[in-house]
């Protein structure tokens, strides 16, 4: 399956883009938010990690911490779970609920979230910069690594990038 990450699309019908290699990511373990017909978890929602978050899924069964996972990783959420901190944190009085759910990285995004999530609400919590341009966000039409590397230049030349490493 990692040759056929650069065939699926992203939610914005686009070549499904790389998410992280650092930690390695996905339910195929290759980088991209992929998904198939064995990941019955639809791990699709490519997002930033936040402690609000890590705090909300654990107190729903998953610790994402306890696999080394911290605030700042890119990680491939499932669709079900990021929307369930969504439904959370609308249902919350305080306004700093809404940071229990995670930015979202449009462009490593697996088309299949939409089955679980709507567009408008993702691009609502959209990373930097994809907020402005979740149309146009540079894309790697080749797929791999180079083209990956190619895509976080482009966008971190816009000076709003902002990075783990």
């Amino acid at each position: 399956m990692a040759g056929k990450a650069h065939q699926s699309l992203n939610v914005m019908k686009k070549p499904l883009g790389l998410l992280s290699k650092e930690p390695m990511t996905g339910f195929y373990h290759n980088g991209f938010c992929d998904v198939g017909p064995e990941d019955t978890g639809n791990h699709s929602v490519a997002a930033t990690l936040t402690d609000p978050f890590l705090d909300f899924t654990a107190s729903r069964g998953n610790n994402l911490r306890s696999i080394g996972l911290t605030a700042g990783c890119k990680w491939c959420l499932c669709a079900a779970r990021w929307k369930e901190a969504l439904d959370h944190a609308s249902k919350q009085s305080d306004p700093s609920s809404e940071s229990v759910v995670p930015k979202v990285h449009l462009h490593a995004t697996h088309e299949r979230a939409l089955d679980v999530v709507g567009y408008d609400e993702l691009k609502k919590y959209a990373a930097e910069p994809e907020v402005g341009n979740a149309s146009n966000v540079a894309q790697s039409r080749k797929g791999g690594m180079g083209g990956a590397i190619k895509e976080r230049t482009e966008l971190a030349e816009k000076g709003d990038m902002t990075s783990r490493e």
